[in-house]
């Protein structure tokens, strides 16, 4: 494995998706427009290639924010009215996506880069949105409105939700339907910006988990708590941090999700997101194990122990690169540093395998979905 040319290789795959006003377009065929996660991803990967592209992508991520400051998780720049009837409104989709923002600027601050009083400022109005406008499920964890916010879309936490009987089979083509109906359930306020769905809301797991680790890497850039606003929301940090602490299911071996049907205890990587936040030693360890998430391509996004687990079917077990990505920043940071080298070496051997493929089989590392999707370029990052 040459890294010297895995990195030329990435850079070249950013080069060719890079487009105005600034962003990467994940996969020009398949996803040519802008995802609010890919961009943060891409901002990190432009940074550890020393590209200043990475605040360029950053702050066009965050650029399409509502007054609420909720950031949408599509935005259709060089074609504002595409979708126009499906989200109700042009240019951006009407639902939001994990708020990688955080990290991003957290990680381009280490790298150097300035990140400055606007960019701050549109962070901090996101997880005001998120921390405060979003009202709280049962436990108190912040819900997402639709499966597609968590950015696990077809998830086996979602299963009890498929309206084609809750069988043990799961139907994409049914689920498809059923997604869809759920964005023509969204409930806004003035300004356009979700806030309810009768349909699906749910305390992801790890869509908390996500919040809670991102507000932490955003406060760690210096002067960024001595802000009186941000101060404000460290008590909702506070509150969240340890209503997220309460769900993990011992039995189950994860974070559980909460919503009226008290479902989501399906062991997936996702779910395991919480280690970036609550890293417990014993709970790493499925994910150096080969009968659960361990592989030489990464780790499996479901275990090898849920009857869902399928290694070729999207979201259903294959491995993807931002989650192989966070989970070694998560070992990392709580010290797991042989971990965290193997989960980064795995999702190398995988991106390479696959021809940096928007995610791969864990078990082959055959490529699936868009080859090649930007974000495989986080294998090369340094966590």
């Amino acid at each position: 494995m040459n890294e010297t040319y895995l990195r030329q290789q990435v850079k070249s795959i950013l080069n060719e998706a890079w487009t105005e006003p600034g962003f990467c377009v994940p996969n020009s065929g398949v996803y040519p427009h802008q995802w609010l996660w890919d961009s943060c991803f891409h901002a990190i990967t432009w940074a550890e290639l020393g590209d200043d592209r990475a605040i360029v992508e950053l702050e066009s991520a965050l650029a399409s924010q509502y007054t609420s400051g909720f950031v949408p998780h599509m935005t259709y720049w060089n074609h504002p009215e595409l979708h126009q009837e499906f989200w109700g409104r042009p240019k951006t989709s009407s639902i939001t996506q994990p708020p990688m923002f955080g990290h991003a600027a957290s990680e381009l601050h280490r790298r150097g880069y300035e990140i400055d009083e606007d960019l701050r400022y549109r962070i901090e109005k996101a997880f005001h949105y998120l921390l405060k406008s979003r009202t709280r499920t049962s436990q108190g964890l912040v819900p997402i409105y639709h499966p597609w916010e968590s950015g696990c879309d077809d998830s086996p936490r979602w299963d009890v939700f498929d309206k084609s009987g809750h069988t043990s089979r799961f139907d994409v083509d049914d689920w498809r339907t059923t997604k869809s109906q759920m964005v023509g359930s969204l409930v806004y306020q003035s300004d356009g910006s979700p806030v309810a769905n009768p349909l699906f809301e749910v305390g992801s797991a790890g869509f908390n988990a996500l919040i809670l680790f991102n507000f932490e890497e955003f406060c760690a850039i210096p002067g960024v708590i001595d802000r009186p606003t941000v101060r404000d929301l460290q008590s909702e940090y506070q509150i969240l941090r340890q209503r997220f602490v309460a769900i993990w299911s011992e039995p189950d071996r994860t974070w559980v999700d909460d919503s009226h049907c008290r479902a989501g205890n399906a062991a997936t990587a996702d779910g395991l997101l919480g280690l970036l936040v609550d890293p417990k030693p014993a709970r790493f360890e499925q994910l150096r194990s080969a009968a659960a998430f361990g592989s030489q391509y990464g780790c499996a996004g479901v275990s090898r122990t849920e009857p869902s687990y399928d290694p070729a079917t999207y979201w259903r077990g294959p491995s993807w690169p931002q989650l192989n990505y966070l989970l070694s920043v998560a070992a990392r940071r709580a010290g797991e540093q042989e971990l965290a080298s193997e989960l980064q070496f795995s999702s190398l051997r995988g991106a390479e395998t696959s021809g940096f493929a928007e995610y791969w089989n864990p078990d082959t590392g055959t490529g699936l979905g868009a080859i090649p999707q930007t974000w495989a370029g986080l294998a090369i990052v340094s966590t």
